[in-house]
């Protein structure tokens, strides 16, 4: 069976890295929050042009022509593709129900992120990553991924910089052999056991809302602190 899992470690860039770090993530800010305003301003004029992946990135290349935002073409521009892609993805979520309608990203927020599809490199001997544009970054290794690392996000925190790598790996699905199972309470189900049997929850309380709601009436409707009413209650 096919795994993904993350892996979070904490950076340490030198000034100059964590200069341009900040400037790439202040460019995949601007540039998701630019399509944001885009694809609004195509909804009010009822273009017919859809917030995709096709048209977001498509603006791109006009963007970093602009002699206002020339800046743009200092960023690697698989990052900014990559934040195109999110706002696609949020507006696939926004009209299945899912999330929220999307929302501009702010600097120092949950967002303040870049994303590297590839390119880069991780050397975990030498406890450092490669990322294109910046170059190789020191980083604290808590411990060894496993898979195959298939992109990394490096995200700005309220003590620094983070690199979150993900990975895939194939790993067997371990089969219970004894007697014993493993119980795990839930929400959706009251309990899971760990050979796959699943309990639904009692709802007791749902169940009696009515009487429930019958009898704070018929009690409401009597003499505070009453024999009857202390019967009722």
């Amino acid at each position: 069976m096919l795994f993904r899992q993350g892996f979070l470690f904490k950076l340490k860039p030198n000034g100059r890295q964590a200069r341009l770090m900040s400037r790439f993530a202040g460019c995949c800010r601007f540039v998701y929050n630019k399509g944001l305003s885009w694809a609004k301003e195509q909804y009010e004029n009822k273009t017919g042009k859809h917030p995709s992946y096709k048209n977001l990135s498509a603006l791109l290349p006009d963007w970093k022509k602009d002699p206002e935002m020339l800046w743009l073409s200092e960023c690697y521009s698989q990052c900014l593709q990559q934040s195109m892609k999110d706002l696609s993805r949020a507006y696939r979520n926004f009209f299945s129900g899912r999330t929220a309608f999307p929302v501009f990203h702010r600097k120092y927020g949950a967002n303040d992120a870049f994303r590297y599809p590839q390119g880069f490199k991780i050397d975990e001997t030498g406890k450092q990553i490669y990322l294109p544009g910046i170059g190789f970054v020191k980083y604290r290794r808590s411990r060894y991924i496993e898979g195959k690392a298939k992109n990394i996000t490096v995200i700005r925190k309220a003590d620094g910089w983070y690199v979150s790598i993900q990975t895939e790996y194939e790993k067997e699905v371990p089969v219970h052999k004894g007697d014993e199972v493993g119980m795990d309470m839930g929400v959706a189900w009251f309990c899971t056991l760990s050979d796959g049997t699943q309990i639904a929850p009692c709802n007791a309380l749902k169940k009696h809302l009515k009487k429930l709601a019958q009898m704070q009436r018929a009690l409401s409707r009597k003499e505070k602190f009453s024999s009857n009413w202390k019967k009722a209650q």
